[in-house]
């Protein structure tokens, strides 16, 4: 279930390791996010915000974060 706060979190919280270290969460490529979800989210807020991370970019709304991204 989405909470309003993570709309924000998600157009501006940066994956914190990895390949991807530094990019905003909707901004991940599909293919990065799918494997996450195949593999199991990793535990706590980052894992419940990939999650919905998945089902954005799986519905196609990643262009709905956009005006939300911080400059």
């Amino acid at each position: 279930m989405f909470q309003y706060d993570d709309l924000f979190k998600i157009a501006n919280f940066k994956m914190p390791y990895g390949k991807y270290k530094g990019v905003a969460l909707v901004d991940l490529p599909e293919p990065y996010v799918v494997w996450f979800h195949g593999k199991g989210f990793p535990e706590g807020e980052l894992g419940r915000l990939l999650a919905q991370v998945y089902d954005i970019k799986l519905n196609g709304l990643e262009y709905l974060f956009k005006p939300l991204q911080e400059r």
